[in-house]
């Protein structure tokens, strides 16, 4: 027997780092759950244009920047749903507009919220581990604390990488977080198993939407307003804000401080790890000053 097929189109709205999540009713398909925005598309609409109605309809708010995030097929005993999914961000000046019950979740929060199996995927891909080491050494991946992710910080791709890179396993690679540039050398094997890439700032300025790919996430570096604001118009889901104090590796390079970094932190609707001079203790303090977590190299 054939199964239906369903398309829908899902909204994850980001405001401070906190994912917007609503709740299913009983005599809903996949009742008695937690949901994100979203609904089916329909007869004569793209899946945005179904997104932008949906959240309009159920959250009260109509956005009209959009980001493709993924787009993901699930099979349930009954029906074969197609989840199309966009992100943007919620500016403050429509907190008030957004209807009840729909509530802010931290991404923390998430894991711990009852969602049906089709979005398991997503859940992974929004959480992030809250520290970050980075090191040019490649093995350091095989040591790394579980609550780590590792960005491998290289300017060149050895053959002997690529051999290493493809015998270690995906719970592994999905902790690796290489550039672009490095990304674009491997096979296509690898590339479908790293789970994020990095952009130095200058790749940040110089990228176009279509070269973020959807199939991973993007992380960007950024050390000001401007590069901050391009990253989430481009569609970034995270970005290493630096440097927020002074290094031993760069003393006299011009610093954030707690202050500005916090004044940066606190607008952006995406994790911000705070970058230099910091070490995995300093996690807390970062926090308070709008962090989602720390980053950094010889303290890690």
């Amino acid at each position: 027997m054939t199964k239906l097929v369903v398309n829908v189109a899902i909204a994850l709205l980001f405001h401070q780092s906190k994912v917007l999540v609503g709740w299913r009713n009983a005599e809903q398909h996949q009742g008695n759950k937690y949901e994100f925005p979203g609904g089916k598309i329909e007869q004569g609409e793209t899946p945005e244009q179904a997104c932008r109605r949906e959240v309009f309809e159920e959250v009260g708010i109509g956005i009209q920047d959009w980001h493709i995030f993924d787009v993901i097929s699930h099979a349930y005993d009954d029906v074969i749903v197609n989840l199309h999914l966009f992100h943007a961000k919620v500016e403050t000046a429509y907190l008030e507009e957004i209807q009840k019950p729909w509530t802010w979740y931290t991404r923390d929060q998430l894991l711990e919220l009852n969602f049906p199996k089709a979005n398991q995927t997503i859940l992974q891909r929004l959480f992030w581990q809250h520290f970050i080491k980075i090191s040019e050494h490649l093995s350091e991946i095989e040591a790394l604390n579980t609550n780590y992710l590792m960005y491998w910080r290289v300017n060149s791709l050895e053959h002997d990488d690529i051999q290493y890179l493809m015998q270690l396993d995906e719970a592994l690679l999905k902790r690796l977080i290489v550039n672009i540039s490095i990304w674009q050398q491997l096979p296509q094997s690898l590339q479908s198993q790293i789970f994020t890439i990095h952009f130095k700032q200058s790749q940040v300025m110089q990228a176009q939407p279509q070269d973020l790919n959807m199939n991973v996430r993007c992380i960007a570096a950024c050390h000001d307003l401007v590069s901050l604001d391009r990253a989430q118009k481009l569609g970034f889901e995270a970005v290493f804000l630096s440097p927020v104090l002074a290094t031993q590796s760069h003393p006299d390079t011009k610093t954030l401080g707690w202050e500005i970094f916090e004044s940066l932190a606190k607008e952006s609707a995406i994790p911000v790890f705070a970058l230099g001079g910091l070490k995995p203790e300093d996690l807390a303090k970062a926090q308070q000053h709008h962090a989602y977590g720390v980053a950094g190299i010889s303290a890690f």
